[in-house]
């Protein structure tokens, strides 16, 4: 049977010693929380607060859809979920709330990695354990979450700029960055200038949307007229950028190289049809690993410090049959 007050004294001392905590890690609801408390539910249910940072792509509607489908009572979980739309100011109200309401663990992907200190404090002198999800952060806290799950977004930049180096290694680049000061922004663009930073001509934000990145992309058409190759940080950004470059007369894939992190469908779809060159997977279907970290964490079970989640890489050589197999 879960034990909330033996899990909590578990926890103590888990991670300890670390000053400054940030991981490697990577990207329209409502403001209200989507409580799931149906059949199965029980005192004896793990009570889940889960911040999602949003839905700003493919890629976290994926994300969101799958810790919706393993986090149920069925599994012994009673989730109250929140969406942020992608604003901090939403999500640390959200995890208040979740202090409120005396929740077991605490779960969520933040919007950026710092300005957390205050509320991170706050859940821990409440004895919630927190469980971090896809992002990271950059705290003064000592010990704010027990585990992290998540992708390893340098290693997605390294592999896209790996590719660059080896098929286009004259390209001038412009790199269309995610949200600003977001673990996937930070870290991919670590990642790909270890490798090509020389080569990039410009960058902009376009916010991990496919409307910002089309706006981008435009504004980066008439700057750098010389660029032939762009590395978005995310699909869905990547594909404004298509529509951008084919508004103004170029062949996406051709007179412009496109290189994307996610592996969604559409993304992938515009790889098979020779719009994208490249795209590096970020798997955002792992509810079902989140499912088992806060089982072990509740139970208070000792959890290594981060988990992986493993990504593959794709060029166009793809075919439906990958497509159509995939989740998401």
């Amino acid at each position: 049977m879960f034990n909330k007050s033996t899990a909590r004294v578990r926890l103590t001392g888990i991670l300890a010693g670390a000053a400054v905590l940030a991981l490697a890690a990577c990207s329209g609801g409502t403001d209200s929380a989507d409580s799931t408390d149906g059949a199965g539910g029980g005192s004896e249910n793990i009570r889940v607060g889960f911040s999602q940072l949003g839905a700003e792509s493919g890629w976290r509607t994926a994300n969101t859809e799958s810790v919706k489908a393993n986090l149920t009572a069925e599994n012994g979980i009673d989730l109250t979920f929140v969406d942020a739309q992608q604003k901090q100011e939403n999500q640390i109200k959200a995890l208040r709330d979740f202090i409120d309401q005396d929740v077991d663990v605490i779960a969520f992907s933040p919007v950026i990695e710092t300005g957390w200190d205050e509320v991170l404090q706050e859940i821990k002198d409440a004895e919630i354990p927190v469980v971090l999800v896809d992002r990271t952060v950059d705290t003064t806290v000592e010990d704010p979450f027990v585990t992290w799950i998540g992708a390893d977004f340098t290693a997605e930049g390294v592999t896209a700029g790996e590719w660059v180096a080896e098929n286009a290694p004259d390209a001038k680049i412009f790199e269309l960055q995610g949200t600003m000061g977001s673990g996937a922004q930070t870290n991919r663009q670590e990642g790909f200038r270890s490798v090509v930073e020389d080569q990039i001509v410009g960058e902009a934000t376009g916010n991990f949307t496919r409307a910002e990145g089309k706006a981008a992309t435009e504004a980066a058409l008439q700057a750098y007229p010389d660029m032939n190759l762009i590395f978005a940080h995310n699909d869905d950004m990547g594909l404004g950028a298509i529509e951008a470059i084919e508004a103004a007369g170029k062949v996406p894939g051709k007179d412009i190289q496109i290189v994307t992190v996610d592996g969604v469908h559409d993304g992938l779809t515009a790889l098979l049809e020779g719009k994208f060159n490249f795209v590096v997977e970020c798997n955002p279907a792992f509810g079902d690993q989140l499912l088992e970290l806060i089982k072990q964490v509740a139970a208070g079970e000792d959890v290594e410090k981060e988990t992986i989640v493993v990504d593959q890489a794709f060029d166009q050589t793809i075919t439906q049959e990958i497509i159509d197999a995939r989740s998401f």
